[in-house]
């Protein structure tokens, strides 16, 4: 999930003059987000997209309470997002994956929906930034704020990648298929939002062991 641990500067930038408080904030910048994506044309990869994330929510909608969620298939720069806590943004590429590695990106971000990531940090936020959002409540608390939503961010991460192991498991696929799908996603560094990518094998080497 590319969850963005907002700047304070950045969150009043995107507030407008009407009074907010921290979770209508995130609440629009995230639906503008989502209104600039591209959807993929309809065809043949989209379908394919389509029926391995329905295959995921069956299988597991025993194991799991599953709340509602919206899939759109997009081209363009983003692989794989959760926005709203229950809108998942799937690009049409991952059609072009083999079905278990695809399997396992999409389990990801159903992981954000089910755990209610969105949710915890919403709630993390508003804790931070009760009331209306104004540079007197923010600029205090701005850097332990950063701090802290990152934290919450890599262990949702970590969180997610388990749900996706275990659906893979369940969909009849090796936990080998977790870290080929890492491999050939490409190796990335830690950012506010996602630990890198050599944390994230190691977490589920730890977890598989278990």
């Amino acid at each position: 999930m590319q969850w963005l641990v907002m700047t304070v500067l950045g969150l009043l930038i995107a507030t407008a003059a009407r009074a907010e408080d921290i979770v209508d904030v995130l609440r629009r910048s995230q639906q503008q987000r989502l209104a600039a994506m591209t959807p993929a044309p309809d065809g043949e990869r989209v379908q394919v997209v389509r029926r391995s994330f329905e295959a995921v929510r069956r299988k597991l909608q025993g194991s799991y309470t599953i709340p509602a969620v919206d899939l759109h298939v997009i081209s363009g720069p983003v692989l794989a997002e959760t926005l709203h806590g229950h809108v998942v943004v799937a690009n049409v590429s991952l059609a072009d994956l083999p079905e278990g590695e695809r399997t396992f990106v999409l389990a990801h971000e159903l992981g954000h929906v089910v755990h209610r990531h969105w949710l915890q940090m919403g709630l993390l936020y508003r804790r931070w930034i009760p009331g209306e959002v104004t540079p007197e409540r923010t600029d205090p608390v701005a850097g332990a704020l950063g701090r802290e939503a990152s934290a919450l961010a890599h262990r949702q991460e970590f969180e997610a990648d388990a749900f996706a192991l275990d659906a893979l498991g369940r969909l009849g696929h090796s936990s080998h298929v977790a870290f080929s799908a890492f491999h050939l996603l490409g190796m990335q560094q830690d950012t506010p939002t996602h630990p890198g990518t050599r944390k994230r094998l190691a977490w589920l080497r730890s977890h598989g062991s278990q």
